[in-house]
C-alpha cells in the first residue's frame, strides 16, 4: 500500500512536471511567433525595463559588492600560505565572470521580478483582465508577454554586467583591507589571466537565465487557477521553476563550453 501510493505520487508529480515544462516550451514558441514580424506594446516595453531594471540596481550593486569581497575572503587563507598574491585577481574574475555573478544576480533577479511578474500577471488573470484583452481582440502574449521577456533579458544581461564591475570594485577593496595588495596588482592579474570569452560566458549565460526566469513566471502568471490562493502558489511554483532552470541551464551551459 505504501509502495503503491509513493509510486502514484511521484508519478503524479511526473506528470505535472512534464506538463508545465511543455507548457513553457509552447509559451517560448509562442513568444517566437509573435516576434516574426515584431509586434508589441513600446510603451509597455519601456514601463517593465524601468520597473524590472533601473529599480532592481541597488540590490544588485549592494549584492555584487559583498560577493566579490567574499571571494577575497575564500581566498585569503590560501594566498597567505602559499604567497599567490597574482592569482588572487585571476580566481575572483574568473568566479565571479564565469559563475557566482550571472547565478547569485540570476536568483535575486527571480526572487524579485519573476515573483513580482508572476503575481502581476496571475492577479490579472483571475480577474478575467485576460478575458477582458482577447474580447477587445489584443493579443495578450503579443501586450503582456513579450514585453515582459525581452525587458527581463535585456535587464538582467545589464544588471549582470554592472554586478561584474561592482564584485571587482568589491573584490579591490576587500584585497587592500585583508591582504595587503593593492588594486592595481588584482587589476593587472585579472587582465592578465583572463580574456574577453570569460566575460561574455557570463553575459550568454544572463541571457538565458533572462528568458528562462520571463518564461516561467508568464506561463504560471497566465496558467493560475483557484483564485487568491492560486496566485501563492503560482509565485511559489514561478520562483522555484526559475531557480531550478538556472542551475539546470548553468549546468548545461558550462559542460558544452567546457
Amino acid at each position: 500500500m505504501i509502495l503503491q501510493r509513493t509510486l502514484t505520487t511521484l508519478g503524479a508529480r511526473s506528470m505535472a512536471v512534464a506538463r508545465d515544462a511543455g507548457g513553457v516550451f509552447v509559451l517560448l514558441l509562442e513568444v517566437l511567433r509573435s516576434l516574426v514580424p515584431p509586434s508589441m506594446d513600446g510603451r509597455e516595453l519601456m514601463r517593465n525595463l524601468y520597473k524590472m531594471g533601473y529599480r532592481s540596481v541597488p540590490i544588485v550593486v549592494l549584492t555584487a559588492l559583498f560577493v566579490g569581497a567574499l571571494m577575497v575572503v575564500q581566498l585569503a587563507a590560501f594566498v597567505k600560505q602559499f604567497g599567490a598574491t597574482a592569482l588572487v585577481g585571476w580566481g575572483t574574475g574568473y568566479a565571479v565572470f564565469r559563475e557566482v555573478g550571472p547565478i547569485l544576480i540570476g536568483l535575486m533577479f527571480s526572487g524579485r521580478v519573476g515573483a513580482n511578474n508572476t503575481a502581476e500577471l496571475a492577479t490579472m488573470t483571475v480577474t478575467d483582465q485576460i478575458d477582458g484583452l482577447q474580447a477587445l481582440a489584443i493579443d495578450p502574449i503579443r501586450y503582456l508577454v513579450v514585453p515582459r521577456v525581452l525587458a527581463m533579458i535585456v535587464c538582467l544581461v545589464a544588471l549582470t554586467v554592472i554586478g561584474d564591475l561592482v564584485a571587482l570594485i568589491g573584490a579591490m577593496a576587500m584585497s587592500q583591507v585583508v591582504l595587503d595588495i593593492h588594486p592595481l596588482t588584482l587589476w593587472y592579474s585579472l587582465v592578465d589571466n583572463l580574456s574577453t570569452a570569460d566575460f561574455l560566458h557570463g553575459v550568454y549565460k544572463s541571457m538565458v537565465f533572462g528568458a528562462a526566469i520571463a518564461l516561467s513566471s508568464c506561463y504560471f502568471g497566465l496558467t493560475v487557477k483557484g483564485g487568491a490562493v492560486g496566485v501563492g502558489r503560482a509565485v511559489n511554483a514561478a520562483v522555484v521553476g526559475a531557480a531550478v532552470s538556472i542551475c539546470f541551464l548553468d549546468f548545461l551551459m558550462t559542460y558544452l563550453t567546457a
